[in-house]
């Protein structure tokens, strides 16, 4: 066999074994250095090292460590309440607070497990007792909760930077209008099902209990008002506000709610340190794995029985959406964004076409994947979470998965809903 099939062969074989996907990604790079590299093997070695060690990357320890202070605390409560005097009143009122809930929450830890579990804890129960069925609340707080991954803070965006080389801080501010875009459509579904299935509305909020409701929360919201803003305006860089958000974490969840107690924080820590452990893994096998196939030529090869050499801006845009969407359906984001980056950046810059659009554009599939069946990461955690079968927990994707998809299509034909902010702010 040549280099293209072993490696297609020993990948799908471990899968099929139930091997986690560093496992297969490291083995394959291995035996093709081992067999069909004429090149020193400590080299691997040197790609998995060089995988890690860009300085945008020490980004993504802080940003996990501050979304478990913060989902261990009470800012999703709080963000809850502040969602729900505004326009619980509403008819789909609920169903629109935990759309919002999502965002905001997702604003604030950066991570779609990690915003479904703290939103679907508190307000699945209530949507059931409202009226809404399961597979519509469980459809509604897995892909709401998707908008975490476009949302500065995202770790998604900070991986697709360091491997396309893309200004992090300018694929942050172009996530914020795709995201509001998808919370825009998510709520006026919400509203529609509640009108057609007759969904009872609660009471209007006074003024003075939206006013408690702000100041409580008011904290919290500043959490994304300091990551945008710094970066927005300039004063610190990702990696630096990465930082400032560890800070501002504890200063919220340990000293203002006091809902996370100071001995509390080394046990955060160690989860912190296992899930950094796992992301790194895989970066840096990763990185290894996309120099094997960059030396087999697979890219090539597949660029050209694709076409895609001589195609227009709008064909490869697609051709990525459609590959990306596909690849997180069975595998895990990190290792898409790494494994098919390297392969579209070459198109994408020798057809002039903004690498902050791509970006966007990755990110967004990468969420739609990671809520899509068969393998979407966000169904598993909501399977683990809601207690409920597969089969159930998947039952009322469908309108939502279309919905992300539409936002999608309408990235590649009106990008300036990505590129505005960041050409406003940096360029």
């Amino acid at each position: 066999m040549d280099l293209g099939t072993t490696i297609i062969v020993v990948m799908l074989g471990l899968l099929l074994l139930g091997f986690p996907m560093m496992v297969p990604l490291a083995s394959a790079s291995v035996i093709a250095f081992a067999f069909f590299m004429p090149i020193p093997h400590q080299i691997i070695i040197q790609q998995m090292v060089s995988g890690i060690s860009p300085v945008a990357l020490i980004a993504v320890p802080m940003f996990i460590f501050a979304a478990d202070i913060v989902t261990k605390g009470h800012t999703a409560s709080r963000l809850i309440d502040l969602a729900m005097t505004f326009v619980g009143h509403m008819r789909g009122g609920l169903a629109v607070t935990t759309a919002l809930g999502c965002t905001l929450f997702g604003a604030v830890s950066g991570s779609t497990q990690a915003t479904v579990v703290a939103m679907g804890g508190p307000l699945r129960p209530k949507m059931l007792e409202a009226g809404y069925k399961d597979s519509f609340t469980m459809a509604l707080i897995i892909n709401a909760s998707d908008i975490a991954f476009l949302i500065p803070p995202s770790i998604g965006m900070i991986v697709f930077g360091v491997v396309g080389k893309v200004s992090i801080g300018e694929l942050f501010i172009a996530g914020i209008g795709p995201g509001i875009l998808i919370l825009l459509l998510f709520s006026a579904y919400s509203v529609w099902y509640a009108k057609v299935n007759d969904i009872p509305t609660i009471p209007r909020r006074t003024w003075a209990e939206r006013a408690k409701a702000v100041v409580n929360a008011g904290p919290a919201i500043m959490f994304p008002v300091l990551i945008v803003g710094g970066i927005y305006l300039g004063w610190v860089s990702p990696t630096e506000v990465a930082a400032v958000s560890v800070i501002y974490a504890i200063i919220l969840e340990v000293m203002i709610f006091r809902s996370v107690k100071w001995h509390e924080l080394l046990h955060i820590a160690r989860s912190t340190g296992l899930i950094t452990a796992v992301v790194f893994i895989l970066v840096g096998a990763g990185t290894t794995f996309s120099f094997v196939i960059s030396f087999a030529q697979i890219p090539q090869a597949v660029i050209g029985a694709l076409a895609l050499d001589s195609a227009g801006p709008y064909t490869i845009l697609f051709a990525i959406s459609i590959a990306f969407f596909i690849g997180c359906m069975f595998v895990d984001p990190i290792v898409v964004i790494l494994v098919l980056t390297p392969i579209f950046m070459p198109l994408v810059n020798n057809a002039g076409i903004d690498p902050i659009l791509v970006g966007t554009l990755v990110t967004l599939q990468v969420a739609i994947g990671s809520a899509t069946p068969p393998f979407g990461c966000d169904i598993f955690t909501a399977i683990a979470i809601f207690r409920r079968p597969y089969a159930e927990v998947i039952k009322g994707t469908p309108p939502f998965i279309c919905m992300l998809l539409l936002v999608a299509v309408a990235l590649i034909f009106f990008p300036q809903i990505a590129t505005f902010l960041p050409e406003t702010a940096f360029r």
